[in-house]
């Protein structure tokens, strides 16, 4: 549940209320917004029940408020009914502008990242994204470079200014990413992998949480609980398609979770069209309808050469495909009284 504090209440009166609630076993977050400030009362239900009459009857609460769905600090209501903005160092992700998160899916030379580095932001993207362990299907496949590709990743930032986005499925993983990276992805297939979810949320990293396969949204949304369960409050939701029974693109790109996702929590959405059709044809149309449908910004692989690409060739862009997305997507922004 959550408390809303009256517009006048007095910093005292906020203190107690926080007190009343830790005194109960409970914990409190307090959330400020420019109209209102609320606080998210977390754990036992029962005992939150109990609590709630004293809590109503304090000086400075104007109401207290039931969360009925099962994840609670995601959630829309929690935040006030305001949307969240998460910093990747300079980076802004939420608050209006489309953000465009670019670059290849594995890292497989320091030639290649930088070439694909500077391509993507002369045409526009913010951030860039590389694989240094890559989760394969067949275990045969190539699975990165690890900590050398972070190397490499890192020298990338300092010589284009990118901030560098790129996966950890492991608590090991995780260590080096975070020493690296300035931002966690949890990919598809780790989406439930609660322990690492909560090893995310003490790590206080911001993080990019895809949706898995064959999760549906209120599973997307209960692991992204999990991790500000923790105390990481910095997560982007990321729509990357899901497993139904057409065969002709790599998966179904739900475009739907984006404003159902919107409307739900408090988070950025982001959408991979990528990995979302598997068809580097097809990114661009269903990069445009991400934009127009309301996503904060884009997931997109691009190689300088994607038909010799270790990873992933076929859903790749080559920069100049990338560029003219780009001019694309400013049209479509615009469109919808937003800017990419």
């Amino acid at each position: 549940m959550i408390v809303v504090m009256s517009p006048r209440h007095t910093r005292a009166e906020r203190e107690g209320v926080v007190r009343k609630v830790e005194e109960a076993g409970l914990r409190a977050q307090v959330t400020e917004g420019v109209e209102r400030t609320v606080i998210g009362v977390i754990g036992d239900s029962h005992t939150k029940e109990l609590l709630r009459e004293g809590l109503e009857a304090m000086a400075g609460v104007e109401s207290v408020v039931r969360i009925l769905q099962p994840y609670k600090l995601v959630s829309r209501e929690f935040h006030g009914g305001r949307d969240s903005t998460v910093w990747v160092r300079n980076v802004a992700i939420g608050g209006g502008r489309v953000v465009v998160i670019a670059g290849p899916c594995s890292v497989e030379s320091p030639r290649q990242v930088i070439e694909t580095a500077r391509a993507v932001k002369l045409a526009g993207a913010q951030l860039l994204r590389g694989g240094a362990f890559k989760p394969r299907t067949s275990p045969y496949s190539f699975q990165g470079l690890e900590e050398d590709a972070l190397k490499i990743l890192a020298e990338v930032r300092e010589a284009t200014g990118l901030p560098i986005v790129t996966e950890a499925m492991d608590a090991r993983q995780l260590e080096l990413v975070v020493k690296y990276a300035d931002m966690v992805q949890i990919g598809a297939r780790n989406m439930q992998n609660y322990t690492l979810l909560r090893d995310v949320g003490r790590a206080g990293h911001p993080v990019l949480l895809k949706r898995g396969p064959s999760a549906t949204v209120e599973e997307l949304l209960l692991a992204a609980e999990y991790i500000m369960a923790e105390g990481n409050s910095n997560i982007v939701l990321c729509e990357r398609g899901i497993r139904t029974f057409e065969t002709y693109t790599r998966y179904t790109l739900d475009l739907t979770a984006v404003p159902v996702l919107k409307r739900l929590s408090h988070l950025p959405v982001i959408v991979d069209p990528c990995h979302g059709t598997g068809k580097w044809k097809l990114v661009t149309p269903m990069a445009r309808a991400a934009v127009a449908a309301g996503a904060d910004g884009l997931l997109v692989e691009v190689h300088p050469e994607p038909d010799r690409a270790l990873s992933d060739g076929p859903q790749q862009l080559t920069p100049q495909n990338f560029a003219v997305m780009m001019q694309e997507l400013d049209a479509i922004a615009l469109a919808v009284g937003r800017r990419v």
